[in-house]
């Protein structure tokens, strides 16, 4: 078999993911003794990295003896797509160490890449310095990495100033900068860019439609989603499908979650799991848990998410024993909770006024999973405590929980003592609470209930909380006559 058809197949084999018939050819290569024949060693690095085969591809690349450019970008890129950016940093740097070589457009690719998956502003902007300084900082493809770096990292403008730059603007960078707009809120800006793309793609698109879901301009949202679909842009693609389900959900707006459901059924995209799982929560979160249910047992393979959204969708319904006994099935079906369901099915057992269940689930957090338990969890339990009135077990995980009781904390107890007519606890939590300067309204508006109550007298002479003014901080102020 001559290399050049070899070289081919293997071409062929990294386009189509497809690792067994690479390893096929490899194993040919080796047989007929062509290891070392360029550019079969290259292109078997970059067809093990693209089939997701890391160790394949490190193996390859270790027996190469000179390696070149080519080479290093084809590890680097394996690196990249296997999601390691770290060590796709850390090879760089032997890269130019050990082998003496500089970084080519491909590599300044993969390097900008790995800064913008770690979040690290700081290597990205000395990744675009070296760009810069070097013969290929015209390349738009890096240029287009730059766009996504700057803005997944927060630098709107900058990202701007670099797309400006290019070019030839590719669908990726358009739909890099659309989502930088509209991940931090510049609505307009977002929609007046895609707006002035010549081929508005179903990625840009998305990307417009997800990020205003993200920051709550759910109308706006659910207006360009009409608009795309007037366009008539086949939506390949559920993603954009389930971040318009979302809408439905945050609005709480059942006929608008149907309809959603049944361009989901029209489009044929009911088996897909995201979409599964956003429509079970929409139906959950407009309070239609039955309907909830029914999709739930409609998804062929369940996640996480999948359990999640309806273990908490029965909780906040006061279905709590159906929640609990859909953690168990979740459990034996092998699935790992995550900090979520914790947070749904302790808030179940409040409102069942299963205790010792709740606490059962709150250390099996730790225990079985290895979860630290948030805030949320803590005040949670809290909840759990308080309407069950327990008050001292309340107040004892208060003061020991590895967070600063902040004041909705104190007040819920505050609350709950002042519901089972725990005056002198009341008392006591009051003056905690009086401390931290309280701000809302029906938190001040409590303490005066509580200590006018309790009758408190002062030193010598009567003594008659009055509701005071609001400090200039915005706290409240209490004085005695």
């Amino acid at each position: 078999m001559p290399c050049s058809h070899l070289f081919h197949q293997l071409q062929i084999c990294a386009k189509r993911r497809a690792p067994s018939q690479g390893k096929s050819i490899h194993a040919h290569i080796i047989k007929s003794g062509l290891t070392q024949y360029d550019p079969l060693p290259n292109t078997l690095v970059d067809m093990y990295g693209k089939c997701g085969l890391i160790h394949n591809a490190i193996q390859v690349f270790d027996e190469i003896p000179q390696r070149d450019k080519v080479c290093w970008a084809s590890i680097l890129t394996a690196h990249t797509h296997a999601n390691l950016p770290k060590r796709t940093l850390s090879m760089f740097r032997e890269m130019v160490s050990v082998d003496g070589l500089q970084p080519d457009h491909f590599v300044f690719t993969s390097l900008v890449k790995a800064c913008t998956s770690l979040g690290s502003l700081r290597m990205g902007v000395q990744v675009h310095a070296r760009f810069l300084l070097s013969c290929y900082s015209g390349d738009d493809v890096v240029k287009s990495s730059l766009v996504d770096m700057y803005a997944k990292c927060g630098l709107v403008d900058t990202a701007r100033i670099v797309f400006d730059s290019i070019c030839y603007r590719s669908s990726v960078s358009w739909t890099a900068m659309v989502s930088g707009y509209a991940k931090s809120g510049r609505k307009t800006e977002a929609i007046e860019l895609l707006r002035s793309m010549e081929e508005r793609s179903l990625f840009a698109w998305t990307a417009l439609i997800s990020g205003l879901v993200q920051n709550g301009y759910w109308v706006d949202a659910f207006n360009m989603f009409n608009e795309m679909r007037r366009e008539g842009m086949d939506i390949e693609d559920p993603f954009s499908l389930s971040s318009i389900i979302g809408v439905s959900a945050n609005l709480a707006t059942l006929d608008l979650g149907k309809q959603m459901h049944c361009l989901v059924i029209a489009l044929g995209y009911e088996s897909s799991l995201y979409v599964g799982n956003a429509l079970v929560d929409m139906y959950a979160k407009c309070s239609d848990v039955d309907a909830a249910k029914r999709t739930f047992d409609s998804i062929g393979n369940k996640d996480v998410v999948s359990w999640t959204s309806i273990i908490v969708g029965m909780a906040q319904h006061g279905r709590a024993r159906e929640a609990l006994s859909l953690y168990d099935k979740m459990v034996k079906n092998g699935v790992k909770p995550n900090k979520v369901t914790f947070l749904g099915l302790i808030y179940a057992c409040g409102h069942a006024g299963l205790v010792d269940k709740g606490r059962h689930l709150f250390r099996s957090m730790r225990k079985d999973y290895g979860f630290s338990p948030s805030l949320q969890h803590y005040t949670s339990l809290l909840d759990l405590y308080s309407r069950s009135g327990l008050l001292d077990d309340a107040e004892k995980l208060l003061n020991t929980m590895p967070f600063e009781p902040d004041e909705a904390a104190w007040a819920a107890l505050l609350s709950a003592c002042k519901r089972h007519g725990k005056t002198h606890m009341g008392v006591r939590v009051a003056d905690l609470l009086l401390n931290l300067e309280p701000k809302d309204n029906s938190t001040c508006i409590m303490l005066s209930n509580v200590y006018a109550g309790a009758g408190i007298l002062g030193e010598g002479e009567s003594s008659v909380l009055c509701w005071g003014e609001y400090t200039s901080n915005g706290g409240c102020n209490f004085f005695s006559t």
